[in-house]
């Protein structure tokens, strides 16, 4: 391995870190609420410990690609650590573990919070809580890119952070040189502007108008507010965020697509067709069954609120504006079921995506079609209009059966590892694998992971980084035959 050059990108991605802490600094001495000294020790400390990295290590590097998927995992990590700091500091959260459970949640877009009282904490450390998801949602490794020297070694690092179904769609950012970031970012910065200025618009303040925008388009979910998007009880807000979580699930690529007036590819994206379908069919059942239940006060009461929850958890966004827990039976049903599918590939999302599925359904009405009506035809799988060979269908079907395995597993670590009900065992390996946030049980809703025992916050943290960085650059520093040369 090249030491040397991980050294190199480490100390570039906090020397990045200590610049982004700049800005709740900005936003600590408009509210003067005592975190001040938290952020300038904490921007002092990622400045001090990033230069040195970055100045007595070589700027022209090389990278394999094991380096990078040690970077990605380890880059994930160091920062973390790193901003639990201001709030470790000021003593909102003096609990390393929880700092670092609070951090990891925001970073990999997952929402999980231990905070009971949310709105306590002072502006300047709420902002740098979520603007963790502004860095997180797009990788944060795509944003230090922009800062890297030109070359392969920034391809690799893109592939290592880069979801399984990125590599199958092929409709992704080639990192090539600093513009194609520069794009990426501009888009995804440029919906985050016009989200806070509709919400703004719409008599949210500034501040609050920020943090959500930044939270809806990185499909993450940290609130200001204790209860959620609920607090504002908001109708037009709310559809705000729902069109703006719908838009963070697709393919960042299909908007490039759209900038450069390509309607064509946007139009036989077949991802995006089944996206849009999956939305359209589990919002109408879950609104009719509301409305049929008499749950709210008319259809469009009842559209309102089943759109906003499934749209939030298939995304895995996190927001809540209900407690669904109190919902019918049927409609509690289709909400597990969306938070096993994940929006787009190429996203913000987590999640198994949707691509996956669109594959492996394909396989199987395949494989029926040659076993018993045309055993000696050979039948490609299409997708976008493209035939996908057997190694991309080998890797939807694996990516799946790992994610399963990985769930049940994970339920029985937590199962004896807190004791806990099967149901929120469940339900919390599921929020912090598919990077959800809320769950069931006693995660639900309005409950929170504060009451779940440190070794069982270390063990959330870690599925959420399996399942930000899609698994395979995860689990494969597991294997001994990685670290063999």
């Amino acid at each position: 391995m090249h030491f040397r050059s991980i050294a190199y990108v480490i100390g570039t991605l906090l020397l990045v870190t200590s610049i982004a802490m700049l800005f709740p600094i900005a936003v600590s001495l408009i509210y003067q609420e005592g975190d001040l000294s938290a952020l300038l020790i904490s921007v002092a400390v990622a400045f001090g410990m990033g230069l040195p990295l970055w100045w007595f290590t070589p700027s022209h590097y090389e990278l394999s690609f094991r380096d990078a998927v040690l970077i990605a995992v380890l880059g994930w990590v160091v920062i973390s650590a790193v901003s639990t700091l201001p709030f470790i500091i000021h003593g909102s959260i003096p609990s390393f573990t929880d700092a670092f459970f609070e951090m990891m949640s925001g970073f990999t877009t997952t929402g999980a919070t231990i905070l009971n009282d949310i709105e306590s904490v002072p502006h300047g450390l709420l902002f740098w809580r979520s603007e963790t998801h502004l860095l997180g949602g797009m990788g944060f490794l795509t944003l230090t890119l922009i800062f890297l020297p030109h070359g392969m070694a920034g391809v690799r690092i893109f592939r290592a952070e880069s979801s399984p179904g990125q590599v199958i769609t092929k409709e992704k950012f080639l990192p090539r040189n600093r513009d194609a970031m520069i794009w990426l970012w501009s888009i995804y910065l440029g919906l985050n502007l016009l989200q806070t200025l509709l919400l703004w618009g719409g008599g949210m303040s500034m501040f609050d108008s920020l943090c959500h925008a930044f939270s809806t388009v990185a499909t993450a979910g940290f609130s200001t507010k204790n209860a959620s998007i609920g607090y504002y009880s908001n109708v037009y807000f709310d559809w705000v965020i729902i069109i703006f979580m719908f838009l963070g699930g697709m393919t960042f690529m299909l908007f490039y697509y759209m900038l450069k007036g390509e309607w064509n590819l946007v139009r036989l994206n077949t991802e995006l067709r089944w996206y849009a379908s999956i939305v359209v069919f589990f919002c109408g059942i879950s609104t009719l069954i509301l409305w049929m239940n008499g749950s709210y006060d008319g259809f469009f009461e009842a559209l309102r609120y089943a759109s906003f929850q499934i749209i939030s958890l298939l995304t895995t966004t996190g927001f809540t504006t209900a407690d669904y827990e109190l919902w019918p039976q049927a409609a509690l049903m289709l909400l597990y079921i969306v938070c096993f599918i994940g929006a787009c590939a190429g996203s913000t999302t987590s999640g198994i995506k949707i691509v996956h599925f669109v594959i492996i359904w394909k396989y199987m009405v395949t494989s029926v079609k040659k076993i018993f009506f045309q055993p000696r035809t050979i039948l490609p799988i299409h997708l976008n209009h493209r035939a996908i060979d057997s190694s991309a269908i080998s890797l939807s079907i694996c990516y799946f059966i790992a994610n399963i395995f990985l769930l049940f597993v994970g339920a029985a670590v937590m199962v004896l590892v807190d004791s806990m009900d099967y149901q929120t065992a469940m339900s919390s390996v599921i929020s912090a694998l598919m990077n959800i946030g809320p769950g069931f049980g006693e995660i639900g809703p309005s409950e929170n992971y504060s009451q779940i025992s440190a070794l069982g916050k270390w063990f959330l943290a870690w599925l959420m980084l399996v399942g930000r960085l899609e698994m395979f650059s995860a689990l494969v520093l597991l294997f001994p035959s990685f670290w063999k040369r």
